[in-house]
């Protein structure tokens, strides 16, 4: 029994192994998957039809002029099921369908009118399944639903709070599989920012932090290719790290906290209240910088000063390869990394990358349908392209 149960893992492992080396490869010959796996040509042939089979894979001619056969390269059949990313947040859910390469098919933010659980949990399911009915004509359908939450979620996925819609331990993982009959996976949404950053962005990171910047600051960390969650599922909450003892009173219960001066929110509410506003936007802070207004160039450089106080901290803690910044305020900087390049000066403070997201506001749902993709085809490691 051992024997055959040693066996079956064998053959497990080879073929997420194949899987991942077709992917990252986009097509590839059978005599280069056994180059790059270091597996027989036996035990590749043998994988490739089971493949086949199971529409997995497709096999294409690849086109040359040279004497000789022409090589049969295997490909991911993109199209045999996909993957819905979901992005729930307040006042809005936005849903992404992927095929099987990560390419999204679908993109559609829908309002929520309400915070209610129920509500909520209705919303979701009736959207899940509009996008599973366009998905029936594929071999598998919809294989999986990945959905990223503003808040705490414990490592079994409960939702143990949620502070803009003010859930308290609620099952809605649960509560979503049994309406749907579908799998669905909860993740924190800061978490598969930095997922999606890694799986399409930055293939050489094992190591990288995603410092997200909206309504407050969430942090996904990435330690050797795996997310580092804690005893309990919640590390990367480092928008409560105290950067000024005795500072501004923050909702979690302390002062002071770094989402109190370094998020999108807290700086916009800041410069409305200089600017004698009721609101201030991102165009006005365009147009501000834009047309040099001292105020808002001198409320940019002390927000930029406690963002980068609160990364040198994770920097020192995390030691990681890439740091991605995931903010649209900063976007409109043009001198942003630098002036926060500029403010990460100890001597003992290493990271090798500084970037500002490409992804923007689809980083949660691209790493949502990322990771569905990855659980799906039961791989370790995860590389797409975006295009």
């Amino acid at each position: 029994m051992a024997a055959t149960g040693d066996a079956a893992y064998i053959k497990q492992i080879n073929r997420s192994l194949i899987l991942q080396k077709i992917i990252e490869e986009k097509t590839i010959s059978r005599a280069e998957l056994s180059k790059l796996t270091n597996l027989t040509r036996a035990t590749i042939s043998v994988q490739a039809a089971d493949l086949l089979d199971e529409e997995l894979v497709i096999e294409t001619q690849l086109e040359h002029h040279s004497v000789g056969r022409r090589p049969i390269m295997l490909s991911i059949n993109r199209q045999a099921g996909f993957v819905l990313g979901i992005d729930l947040d307040y006042g809005a859910m936005t849903f992404a369908l992927s095929d099987l390469l990560g390419k999204l098919v679908a993109l559609e933010t829908i309002p929520l009118e309400s915070t209610d659980y129920d509500h909520v949990v209705q919303a979701a399911a009736k959207h899940i399944h509009r996008f599973q009915t366009q998905c029936e004509d594929s071999r598998y359908g919809l294989v999986n639903v990945v959905i990223g939450v503003h808040g705490l979620v414990t490592l079994d996925e409960h939702v143990h709070f949620v502070p803009r819609l003010g859930w308290n331990n609620v099952s809605l993982k649960e509560d979503l599989e049994r309406t749907t009959g579908l799998s669905v996976t909860l993740e924190n949404n800061a978490n598969l920012c930095a997922f999606a950053e890694r799986v399409y962005k930055h293939y050489e990171a094992k190591n990288l932090l995603g410092v997200s910047l909206s309504s407050g600051i969430g942090v996904g960390i990435i330690m050797n290719e795996a997310f580092f969650k804690g005893e309990n599922g919640f590390a990367g909450e480092a928008g409560h790290m105290i950067i000024v003892p005795n500072g501004k009173a923050c909702s979690c219960g302390n002062k002071g906290c770094w989402e109190q001066y370094g998020s999108e929110a807290a700086f916009l509410h800041a410069l409305a209240m200089k600017k004698g506003k009721e609101t201030f936007s991102y165009q006005d802070v365009q147009e501000g910088i834009q047309f040099k207004d001292e105020t808002v160039i001198e409320m940019m450089d002390e927000f930029i000063f406690h963002l980068s106080i609160g990364l040198n901290n994770m920097i020192n803690l995390y030691n990681p390869n890439v740091v991605v910044l995931n903010s649209d305020l900063l976007h409109l900087y043009p001198e942003a990394i630098k002036k926060i390049e500029e403010n990460l000066v100890s001597s003992i403070n290493h990271y090798r990358h500084l970037y500002i997201s490409e992804l923007g506001k689809q980083a949660c749902v691209s790493g949502a349908c990322a990771l569905g993709i990855k659980q799906f085809f039961h791989i370790p490691t995860l590389q797409l392209s975006a295009e």
